[in-house]
């Protein structure tokens, strides 16, 4: 994986990770946890799918 595909999945999971928090649904503890999913999931071939998800949103709401 670069550091192209990883961007878009760092930033998904790190903007609901502070949603979440601020929203008070959840703690810092589990925002922690959201957040370790996130680099476990970079780090398999799912990245691909996400990416492709994460890059159609960006692209349909940007536009």
């Amino acid at each position: 994986m670069n550091e192209a595909s990883a961007l878009p999945l760092m930033l998904v999971f790190g903007l609901a990770s502070v949603l979440l928090v601020r929203s008070r649904e959840v703690v810092w503890w589990q925002a922690g946890l959201i957040f370790l999913f996130g680099l476990y999931t970079a780090l398999t071939p799912i990245v691909y799918t996400v990416t492709g998800l994460v890059q159609w949103l960006l692209q349909r709401f940007t536009a």
